[in-house]
């Protein structure tokens, strides 16, 4: 393992997230990307607040 960045992206709800470099532990046989506990709870936390500010736009429809 070797420590790196790598993209994160995800589609949610009509909503497509996508950060380009986070801080990863890169496998150099396969190329899987492996993210740190903290790192999850921040990308978990910023996907959930887009969410909840993209439903307010149902909201107001």
């Amino acid at each position: 393992m070797k420590k790196g960045a790598a993209p994160f992206h995800i589609d949610r709800d009509g909503v497509h997230v996508s950060l380009d470099e986070i801080p990863a532990w890169g496998c150099t046989q396969c190329g899987e990307s492996y993210f740190e506990e903290k790192e999850v709870d921040v990308m978990q936390a910023l996907v959930n607040a887009v969410e909840e500010q993209t439903h307010k736009f149902a909201k107001t429809a």
